[in-house]
């Protein structure tokens, strides 16, 4: 890594700064145009602002009483006259945005943004299924900034299974410039990956644009009407395993962005027919000892948004992946 001076080898937030939810309970009669009712369905007119799968939630979670007794069954239906009594308890999501005492690898960090190694496994940024322990909530805690800005200074991000470098940004000048300069495509992103097939020798450039798979809504596909996306493959190494270990041929690539939408490498390689090793979403198979998708961001390049310097980070393969590497490069 070259740069200005301020990189740790880690860094770990021992203090937890999180904010205490209050929880608002309601209570009402139930009128005699409600009997009847289920008690989901009365719940909505109780409490509109919440979804009535959330409170159903809270049905089953034991949250909603009446006359001392906890009502469990959201189709129960409800009488009139009858008083009942939820502690509106929040969503996921409206608890997400708070700080986590979560370890940071922090690669580079002064006053304007941070790089950050972001390791297999931790979701950038709080989404269904993960609305804690992310690494928007490792951010808030580590420094007080976070908070005012746009989730936290994250501009862009990583697959969950996906390793490398991040840049944040930590004022509200530095993630509007960041910003800026992604969409220009003047920040470098290279990534080195590990794929089934045999990878043309010469480099070459896919270009297919990118949206939400018609079939499939966790996956992305090739669409006529995505996002242009555009990926650099340059291949390093090809090894034939043979048919024991049902890896055939693998080669190792480096793959650069110039631009970076959701899945964009894992998918344009998948359409040349090379999933990522491990990749199982895209019909890569477990191999070599890969278990997650082969995919590590391993170089990050830009201008300083404060100073115009230009800096410049490299991060190896993680463990998890080094072996495999080591296997089809070095034979």
């Amino acid at each position: 890594m070259n740069g200005p001076q301020g990189q740790h080898e880690a860094s770990e937030v021992v203090e937890d700064i999180e904010v205490e939810v209050e929880v608002e309970s309601r209570r009402a009669e139930v009128d005699r145009a409600s009997h009847g009712l289920r008690l989901d369905k009365w719940l909505v007119g109780l409490a509109p602002e919440f979804s009535r799968s959330h409170l159903q939630q809270l049905i089953e979670a034991g949250h909603v009483r009446s006359a001392g007794q906890v009502l469990t069954s959201a189709s129960r239906k409800v009488g009139a006259g009858q008083i009942i009594e939820v502690a509106l308890q929040p969503t996921a999501q409206s608890s997400a945005f708070r700080a986590e005492p979560i370890p940071l690898d922090i690669v580079y960090e002064d006053a304007t943004l941070m790089v950050v190694h972001k390791p297999a496994g931790l979701v950038a940024h709080p989404a269904a299924g993960h609305w804690s322990g992310t690494l928007l909530n490792g951010l808030l805690a580590h420094h007080a900034g976070a908070a005012s800005l746009a989730r936290a200074g994250i501009v862009h991000r990583l697959d969950k299974d996906t390793s490398g470098l991040m840049v944040v940004a930590k004022t509200q000048l530095a993630q509007t410039a960041l910003t800026r300069a992604i969409a220009a495509h003047e920040v470098k992103r290279e990534y080195l990956a590990l794929v089934h097939g045999l990878v043309d020798g010469e480099p070459f450039t896919i270009e297919a644009p990118i949206g939400r798979d018609p079939v499939s809504r966790i996956k992305m596909a090739v669409v006529t009407n995505g996002k242009p996306a555009r990926t650099d493959v340059t291949c390093l190494a090809v090894r034939d395993f043979g048919p024991s270990p049902q890896a055939g041929r693998v080669s190792a690539v480096r793959c650069k962005l110039h631009t970076g939408r959701t899945h964009q490498i894992r998918v344009h390689l998948a359409r040349r027919g090379h999933p990522l090793l491990g990749d199982g979403v895209y019909g890569g198979k477990p191999v070599l000892g890969v278990t997650r998708q082969a995919l590590h961001a391993t170089h990050l390049g830009l201008a300083h948004p404060l100073t115009g310097e230009w800096l410049s980070f490299d991060r190896a393969l993680p463990v998890e992946l080094a072996p495999a590497w080591k296997q089809v490069t070095q034979g």
